[in-house]
């Protein structure tokens, strides 16, 4: 009996030890922050993620639906998970995404595309902790890193790193808004960090901003307003109200992030994989509109750009020719009205609709509407028309 409270309490000193030990690994690993969690459901995740479902507010995004009671809890991804240990990493951005937006004429790339793809170099450093903490401790583990049903921001407060904001996203009181995170599930059981409680008080500074009005409500998001997600998950042709509000947003938006008043505590990344290629910090439209396929894959082989595809990108930025203003980039619309991609041909005759005058579009629609056998790219010709546009090029 005498002998069972110094057991526990050894048991309870080296569970506490591997935690510091696990946390310093991390921070030599380049990690910016590491906290643990229980392998239980966080608060409200499960009725959140429902309300998100029922209200179709995922879009195309049907992944989201499946195995739900895995994304709810850890269990239910791996029944015999004990802990989660949350992991996040800095990227920072040395100047304000939001400064690109006035120049027209010029993409903007949400910060953390920027650089090389996080997935790569999130899962490499996970694996290099996962495999420590299993010759260390002999514990079973496995690796996330936005790439299986888990709830990561959930898990991340629970864990201490942040807070959801009212913009959905992780907010971190460190990093403001710039945080990749990544999880190890493991058998190994640690004592659980205190839950990261919510600062964002009576700002709604994210909301106001976005340009589609995502938000039905504080922590309430509906993608398919989403221009991170118009631009990135969405396979299909952009509605027509989403394509002036996007302006030369051409992947992801970091509207909401950035105007986050806690970004006055971030620090700029100290991982050198998250520094922006010098070609995505200001990328022109008329270059990047020009990339065929083979191109494509060339320039984003290492970015997470690479995922949406080159139809899609290109879709994405004939959006932001069209409403750049500048007559001198309809030519490489122009070129693009006989692309093998409907989704490409389409926002070719959008954009040449903002940028060129009446009699010089119909002329362009009297050659290329006949041939075309696209249901929706004719709409495009045929909704244009109806726009019964004046010489002036006003629209």
């Amino acid at each position: 009996m005498n002998g069972q409270p110094e057991r526990a309490q050894t048991t309870a000193l080296q569970r506490t030890e591997a935690k510091a030990a696990i946390r310093a690994k991390a921070q030599e690993l380049g990690f910016d922050q590491a906290g643990i969690a229980a392998a239980v459901a966080p608060a409200d995740s499960g009725s959140g993620l429902g309300a998100f479902l029922d209200a179709g507010h995922h879009g195309d995004m049907d992944w989201m639906a499946r195995r739900v009671d895995a994304r709810v809890a850890p269990k239910g991804l791996w029944p015999a998970a004990r802990s989660v240990i949350a992991l996040a990493m800095n990227y920072g951005p040395a100047s304000d995404p939001l400064a690109l937006l006035p120049q027209r004429s010029r993409g903007s790339v949400a910060a953390y595309a920027r650089g090389r793809d996080y997935h790569l170099v999130m899962k490499s450093r996970l694996k290099a902790l996962a495999r420590w903490i299993a010759e260390a401790y002999g514990a079973d583990v496995k690796v996330f890193v936005d790439t299986a049903p888990v709830m990561e921001k959930p898990l991340a407060q629970a864990a201490g790193l942040g807070w959801q904001g009212k913009h959905t996203n992780l907010v971190s009181r460190e990093f403001g808004s710039w945080l990749f995170l990544g999880e190890i599930y493991t058998t190994l059981d640690l004592p659980p960090d205190k839950p990261e409680a919510d600062h964002c008080g009576s700002c709604r500074d994210c909301l106001d901003i976005c340009p589609t009005k995502a938000f039905p409500g504080p922590g309430k998001i509906d993608a398919r307003r989403c221009i991170s997600y118009l631009t990135i998950e969405h396979k299909g042709q952009i509605a027509e109200e989403f394509r002036a509000p996007m302006g030369n947003r051409i992947y992801g938006c970091d509207d909401c992030l950035a105007v986050c008043p806690w970004n006055k505590y971030a620090a700029l990344a100290r991982e050198a994989a998250f520094q922006p290629r010098i070609e995505l910090t200001a990328p022109k439209l008329a270059d990047l509109v020009q990339l065929d396929d083979a191109a494509f894959r060339q320039v984003f082989s290492t970015s997470p750009i690479k995922r949406v595809g080159r139809d899609r990108f290109v879709r994405n930025v004939l959006v932001a020719i069209g409403n750049s203003a500048n007559p001198a980039l309809a030519p490489r619309a122009e070129a693009l009205l006989a692309d093998a991609s409907p989704l490409v041909r389409g926002m070719a005759v959008w954009a040449l609709w903002n940028l060129l005058d009446g009699p010089a579009f119909a002329a362009l629609k009297q050659h290329h509407r006949p041939g075309e056998t696209d249901a929706g790219v004719a709409a495009e010709w045929d909704r244009a028309a109806a726009g019964e546009k004046q010489e002036t090029g006003d629209g």
